[in-house]
């Protein structure tokens, strides 16, 4: 029998917690047999839903809290007021090593403040890095950082290449994944100087990284590489302007197909292609962006997402325990320790 997995998960982070989080509870209990639950949040609500999946029930531990971190609450006022909250208490779990991952739906920004409060970070890791993987024509990719960091130096580029080789490992299953810088050209004088001086550093090999070279913003979605490393500015930028313009396409569809009546015949002919395209590209499908560089796995999961996307962030949190994903980290960063980046930077 596989060694067992208990994770942790904030039941009242997300629009449509709690029920939405013991719904994808019971997925993903139903897809990782292994896997047992620390469930926070408001027993008197949770306790219901959790009746009605008698077998979920039988794998949980249920622990009451009526404190909840608002949406709209800034970090550092959950990090004062919210102690007891849901989300700091599943958090916890895993600071204190009753769980090894916590999931939560919750306010992004709180649960990164929390997470690094509690977790800390990885030795020789100085920020953490938002990410989290995406379709593309080749297949699927990841990206880094998707918004914790405004601005980067080079050595923090080099970090997220680094943890963005690991998370492609342990997530997509790619054995030896290629790294991409993101850039304005693929030639070597073109960018900021911290993207220059980064690439200098991956390029001669000094990391032990699979390392393409500059790649530019078409490059993401054509898949050229298997990890984007940039800035949180140009991450969160790329990734909403990528989602809008899904959204965008998603409608002219719809509204091409009502547009006559031959088109709504069309529509009847190309319905099992448009399935195969809708499910390829279901934002669930994707959903859980890890929070990278912290002691300790914390995903996160888009607010508005359903019961299976909530599943599939609860996926992401286990195939990075299954895979060790902290220790191998850690392993890495050791080696990377002997190569002195601060002084070849300089």
């Amino acid at each position: 029998m596989s060694q067992r997995l208990t994770l942790a998960l904030d039941a009242m982070g997300g629009d449509q917690a709690p029920g939405m989080v013991i719904d994808g509870a019971e997925l993903a209990r139903i897809r990782f047999p292994a896997v047992d639950f620390l469930i926070f949040g408001d027993e008197a609500r949770i306790r219901p839903l959790l009746d009605r999946h008698k077998a979920l029930a039988e794998r949980t531990t249920l622990h009451h809290t009526d404190e909840v971190v608002k949406n709209e609450d800034k970090p550092s006022v959950a990090l004062r007021a919210g102690r007891n909250s849901s989300m700091r208490l599943a958090i916890e779990a895993v600071k204190e090593g009753k769980a090894a991952g916590v999931v939560s739906a919750g306010n992004t920004g709180a649960l990164m403040a929390m997470a690094k409060l509690a977790l800390r970070m990885l030795p020789g890791i100085d920020r953490p890095a938002i990410a989290s993987f995406f379709p593309t024509e080749r297949g699927e990719s990841c990206m880094l950082d998707l918004g914790a960091n405004v601005e980067c130096d080079a050595e923090n580029l080099v970090q997220f290449a680094i943890m963005g080789d690991m998370f492609a490992r342990a997530v997509l299953g790619i054995p030896k994944p290629t790294i991409g810088l993101l850039n304005v050209g693929t030639e070597e004088m073109k960018g900021h100087d911290e993207v220059r001086k980064a690439g200098i550093i991956l390029r001669e090999g000094k990391v032990p990284v699979e390392f393409y070279g500059f790649v530019e913003g078409d490059d993401i979605t054509a898949g050229t590489v298997d990890v984007v490393v940039t800035d949180g500015f140009t991450g969160n930028v790329a990734l909403k302007t990528a989602e809008g313009t899904a959204r965008l396409y998603t409608n002219f569809i719809r509204a091409s197909f009502k547009s006559s009546l031959l088109a709504k015949l069309g529509y009847l002919l190309s319905r099992g292609a448009l399935r195969k395209v809708r499910d390829r590209t279901d934002p669930r499908r994707y959903n859980g962006a890890v929070f990278l560089g912290l002691n300790g796995i914390a995903v996160k999961s888009h607010g508005s997402t359903d019961s299976l996307g909530f599943a599939n962030a609860i996926g992401v949190a286990n195939d990075m325990a299954v895979h060790g994903f902290i220790d191998r980290v850690k392993g890495e960063l050791a080696e990377l320790a002997a190569v002195n980046i601060k002084g070849a930077l300089a």
